[in-house]
């Protein structure tokens, strides 16, 4: 009779208890139904669709600039004298021909006094020589006078016409310089402040003509801006295909914005295209007429421009928020009609009212997706519901 041995009966012993312990672990694959470890199927997620807005539109081309005053005067010393009075308000609006300074004008009446005197005693020669001549005129048919004294009297008479429309000529001039000494206003505008005071001599030398003060127009108001050579070519090439007027050959609308302002509250045209283009900035020098009833834009100021970039195309208009960037290329979701995510390409174009227009890429029937973009993958099942209008916009891109 053989006997186990202790060591035997411990390793049977184990193997029985472990026979047990897996007694439910074996049932429970045997039976039928859902296994624990499985996990239920999650619902498609919840995303916000939009329809695209159709609209024709237009691109607009922004550029910087500065503000110019239409007319620019410096009002310079016309005579020489001693400032004796100055009229105006410095920075005030005056109207064209508003007397402005007064100059010693007792040197230039005199002049004018001398020079009336003048006249009077050339006029009388003249007057005298002429009846002489009258006379000697008469007297040469009768054979009463000599051809050597008729010629002499004949020249005496022109000498003394001439001699009298010195003395007139003179007496213009002179009266010219005593209207000189009021210096008047020649536009309508804002004034400077006086750069020469009462009782300081003023001269009109031509090299160092005395600057008195400046009047500049205000209303309408130039914007002076430089125009790269790319967009000077795309505007040209527009003109040629029948898309875009050209300012070289029409009016093209322009709306400008102050720094402190948006939305471009002014509306005015480009009125000017300089003839050739700066080859060491590559621009060209362009101008644009607003009008400024209110005369609160001033020369000197700061202003963005824009212009039309193309011609009207019809464009699809969706928020901003729906417009993905994957690697520099801008995507969205359309949602098909069996709620299946669909990854479309788009090509971009600026903001409108709000909205990003979108020159290709979509359709007027299609959903875009706006909210829940991060949840959706291309042939993803998705729960669609509509878009809140006036919801919030993300910052534009």
């Amino acid at each position: 009779m053989t006997f186990a041995t202790p060591g035997l009966r411990r390793i049977n012993f184990c193997c029985l208890l472990l026979g047990f312990s897996l007694l439910p672990f074996l049932a429970g694959c045997g039976r039928s139904g859902p296994s624990s470890l499985e996990r239920p199927t999650p619902p498609p997620p919840k995303v916000t669709v939009v329809t695209p807005e159709v609209r024709n539109v237009i691109d607009w081309d922004h550029f910087t600039g500065r503000l110019a005053a239409v007319e620019m005067v410096d009002i310079r010393a016309r005579v020489t004298g001693y400032l004796q009075e100055v009229h105006f308000k410095e920075g005030a609006e005056i109207k064209e021909g508003d007397l402005l300074f007064s100059i010693d004008p007792r040197p230039y009446e005199a002049i004018v006094e001398r020079m009336e005197a003048r006249v009077t005693s050339a006029r009388s020669r003249a007057e005298l020589t002429a009846k002489e001549l009258e006379n000697v005129t008469k007297l040469q048919g009768n054979g009463a006078i000599s051809a050597e004294d008729f010629d002499r009297r004949a020249k005496a008479a022109a000498e003394a016409e001439g001699l009298l429309r010195a003395a007139e000529a003179e007496l213009r001039a002179a009266k010219l310089d005593l209207e000189f000494t009021e210096v008047r206003s020649p536009i309508n505008g804002r004034i400077s402040d006086a750069r020469v005071t009462k009782g300081n001599l003023v001269t009109s030398e031509a090299q160092e003509s005395t600057l008195l003060t400046t009047v500049v127009s205000l209303d309408p108001i130039y914007c002076m801006i430089e125009v790269d050579e790319r967009s000077v070519l795309k505007y040209r090439q527009l003109h040629r295909e029948g898309k875009r007027v050209s300012a070289e050959f029409g009016r093209v609308e322009a709306l400008m914005e102050l720094a402190h302002e948006s939305g471009f509250p002014h509306r005015g045209f480009i009125d000017f295209v300089d003839n050739r283009l700066d080859a060491a900035t590559g621009t060209i020098r362009s101008r644009a007429v607003f009008p400024n009833p209110e005369k609160l834009m001033a020369p000197g100021f700061f202003a963005r421009v824009r212009v039309p970039g193309s011609g009207e195309y019809e464009g699809f208009l969706i928020p901003d928020r729906a417009i993905a960037d994957d690697q520099g290329t801008s995507h969205v979701w359309v949602i098909g009609q069996d709620d299946v995510a669909t990854y479309r390409k788009v090509t971009t174009g600026p903001l409108l009212d709000g909205l990003r227009i979108i020159r290709e890429g979509l359709s007027a029937g299609d959903r875009v997706v706006v909210e829940g973009i991060m949840a959706v993958r291309n042939g993803m099942k998705v729960s669609p519901g509509p878009f809140a209008a006036g919801q919030p916009e993300a910052a534009g891109k």
